[in-house]
């Protein structure tokens, strides 16, 4: 694996709003393209992407908006339900946002007659995460500044990762950073037993059966760090980003077997980061644009 230098984006669309998130679904939706949102101060987009890397007819990357949902307030977080389906007829897209408002918003439609949403409230204060239950996708999970939760993994900005009974309500595992604030983690698809993190200036590491103090830790960000991603097909592949609000906000992805980030990436007011479902591509928002890299396994 050859050691990146920093790099523009491979790939880039054009957006009709600012991008302060993005998400790939990370679910399996029965058709060839893949469903990736974003959203900006007042809208939702919901669009598919094809790459190159995936189907040799096309030339860099394919976007396509299928629809754009009106939000009205500024949109912090996207996350994906299982439920999503293009295969189905008729198709169903499923979604839920959290927002400024410290509201969760449910979006359905069928991306055409039928464009439903519904608004979930509770917190009374900033909402920093939200997650689909992704079997049955019946249940949503949040995190907020107000001290709730409603899941199993919740990283507190004090350093500590605490692991919950969904029936019994209490925590049964923690983690200790050691390092504040804690910013960002998130647990291996690949490999359960490894949750990552970024706290301070550094990417942090555990492996759950081994201790409750990272296993290994790496300055990685001069400006503090901001977000933490595993891949979703590589356990040792992963990516951070540093704070925006620079001029320009780093972007990195790491393979565990190197001593030095594999890429780097400098992105004009980047904002979230997610992982291509198949592929070792990172997508990232900016002011009206959507940026992709491609590393190599």
């Amino acid at each position: 694996m050859k050691q990146d230098a920093t790099r523009n984006a491979a790939y880039t669309v054009d957006c009709e709003d600012y991008v302060h998130v993005v998400e790939f679904n990370p679910f399996e939706s029965g058709d060839s393209g893949n469903l990736i949102a974003y959203g900006g101060n007042n809208f939702v987009f919901i669009g598919t992407c094809t790459f190159q890397e995936e189907e040799a007819d096309i030339e860099g990357i394919q976007y396509k908006t299928l629809r754009t949902f009106h939000h009205g307030v500024r949109v912090d977080g996207i996350a994906w339900s299982p439920e999503t389906r293009l295969d189905s007829l008729p198709p169903v897209i499923k979604f839920c946002t959290s927002a400024a408002d410290m509201k969760i918003r449910l979006f359905t439609s069928d991306l055409q007659d039928k464009n439903e949403y519904k608004v979930l409230e509770g917190h009374s204060d900033f909402i920093n995460g939200l997650v689909f239950d992704p079997k049955e996708g019946q249940e949503i999970a949040s995190v907020s500044d107000d001290h709730t939760c409603r899941y199993l993994m919740v990283a507190e900005k004090n350093g500590t990762i605490r692991f919950y009974d969904l029936l019994t309500q209490q925590a049964i595992l923690s983690l200790e950073s050691e390092q504040m604030p804690l910013m960002s983690a998130h647990w291996c698809l690949k490999n359960t037993f490894k949750v990552g993190a970024v706290a301070g200036n550094d990417w942090l590491i555990w492996d759950i059966t081994r201790s409750s103090y990272p296993q290994d830790k790496r300055p990685v960000h001069m400006d503090r760090a901001c977000l933490f991603r595993w891949s979703t097909i590589n356990e040792n592949l992963f990516a951070t980003t540093g704070y925006p609000g620079k001029m320009t906000s780093q972007f990195q992805i790491h393979h565990l077997g190197h001593p030095q980030p594999i890429l780097t990436g400098s992105v004009a007011v980047g904002s979230g980061l997610s992982w291509h479902r198949t592929l070792p591509l990172c997508a990232i928002g900016s002011d009206h644009k959507l940026l992709f890299w491609v590393t190599e396994m």
